[in-house]
C-alpha cells in the first residue's frame, strides 16, 4: 500500500470547544490529523484523518468511544440532519488498488462500533440492501423516526444492537473514494428557494450526476445549498456553482460564497469562478495532493 487510507468521521458536535478538542485528541491519537471543520449552525464537526489499516481503525474506534460517551443526541440541535453522535464514518481509499483494504477496514470499524452498543448501518458500496445505499434513507424523520422504524422491525442494523443507543443514536459506515463536501451560499433567506435549488442540483432531481444536495437555513439573510459531489473529478466544483447559479437566478437569488468541508483532489477546482469565493480556502491545507505529503 503506497498511500495511506483516509477517514472522514462526522461528529454531531460543533459548538463546545473543549469537547471538540477532546474528540480531536481521540481521533488523532494513532492517526495523522489532516483537517478539522466545525460548524456551529450545523452543530457538526468533520475530522479528516489518515493512517494505515489497523492504526486508522484503532483511532476511529477510540474517537467513536469518546463521541458515544460525551454527546447526548436527545439534546442535539442543528440544521444538518443527524442520527448519531458518530453520525457518519467513511473510510476513503486514494488508490483504487486499496479499495479492498478500505472496505475491510470499514467493516471492522462497523463491527467494533457495534460492539460499543451503537447500531451501525452500512451504506454506499457496502450497503446490505439497495435501499440502504443513501444516507437519506436512514435520516428521514431524524433520530425519533429511526427509533420507530427499528422498534417496528423495518430497519435492522448490520452490526450492533437492534435499537438506537439511548444517547448516542446510531452510526453510518462505508468505504468510498474521495468526494467533495461543498456548500454554496445564496443571497436569499428564503429556505423554500434554497430547497428548490438543491432539488434541481441533485442527481435524483435530474441534476448533476453523483451529486446529493439539501437546502439549509443560515443566519444573516442567507441560505445554503449543502452538497456532496461523489465524483469531483467528473463533476467539478465550477460545474456545481454553475448549476446552482442557473437554478437560483430565475428565482431571484444568486450564489455569493462557498465553503469546502475537508479535503478535495486539486483537479476538482479546475475553472472555478472568482465571483463565488471559497471562504478561507488554502490549497496547501485543503487539497489532497499538497496536504497529504506534508503529514507523512
Amino acid at each position: 500500500m503506497g498511500l495511506p487510507l483516509l477517514s472522514v468521521p462526522n461528529i454531531s458536535e460543533g459548538r463546545d470547544a473543549a469537547l471538540i478538542a477532546a474528540l480531536e485528541d481521540a481521533f488523532a491519537a494513532g492517526a495523522a490529523l489532516l483537517d478539522r471543520h466545525s460548524d456551529t449552525g450545523h452543530n457538526r464537526t468533520v475530522f479528516t484523518i489518515a493512517g494505515g489499516p489497523g492504526p486508522l481503525r484503532e483511532s476511529l474506534v477510540r474517537g467513536a468511544e469518546e463521541a458515544i460517551g460525551t454527546i447526548d443526541m436527545t439534546a442535539h440541535e442543528g440544521v444538518h440532519p443527524a442520527i448519531g453522535a458518530l453520525d457518519v464514518c467513511p473510510v476513503v481509499w486514494l488508490d483504487p488498488a486499496d479499495r479492498d483494504a478500505a472496505r475491510t477496514e470499514a467493516i471492522e470499524v462497523a463491527e467494533q462500533v457495534g460492539g460499543l452498543g451503537v447500531p451501525v448501518f452500512l451504506y454506499g458500496a457496502l450497503a446490505s440492501r439497495p435501499e440502504h445505499a443513501e444516507r437519506a434513507y436512514f435520516r428521514n424523520g431524524g433520530l425519533a423516526e429511526l427509533w420507530l422504524r427499528m422498534e417496528g422491525g423495518e430497519l435492522r442494523p448490520d452490526h450492533g444492537p437492534g435499537l438506537p443507543h439511548r444517547t448516542a443514536g446510531a452510526a453510518l459506515v462505508t468505504a468510498r473514494p474521495p468526494l467533495a463536501a461543498f456548500n454554496v451560499e445564496l443571497d436569499s433567506g428564503d429556505l423554500d428557494l434554497a430547497r428548490a435549488v438543491a432539488a434541481g442540483l441533485r442527481e435524483s432531481g435530474g441534476g448533476l450526476p453523483g451529486v446529493r444536495a439539501i437546502g439549509l437555513p443560515l443566519a444573516g439573510g442567507r441560505t445554503q445549498v449543502s452538497a456532496n459531489v461523489h465524483d469531483p473529478l467528473a463533476v467539478s466544483l465550477a460545474e456545481v456553482v454553475g448549476r446552482v447559479r442557473a437554478l437560483a437566478v430565475p428565482l431571484g437569488a444568486r450564489p455569493v460564497e462557498a465553503e469546502l468541508v475537508g479535503l478535495i483532489p486539486a483537479a476538482a477546482l479546475a475553472g472555478y469562478p472568482e465571483d463565488v469565493p471559497i471562504r478561507g480556502f488554502d490549497p496547501a491545507l485543503q487539497t489532497i495532493e499538497r496536504r497529504l505529503p506534508a503529514a507523512f
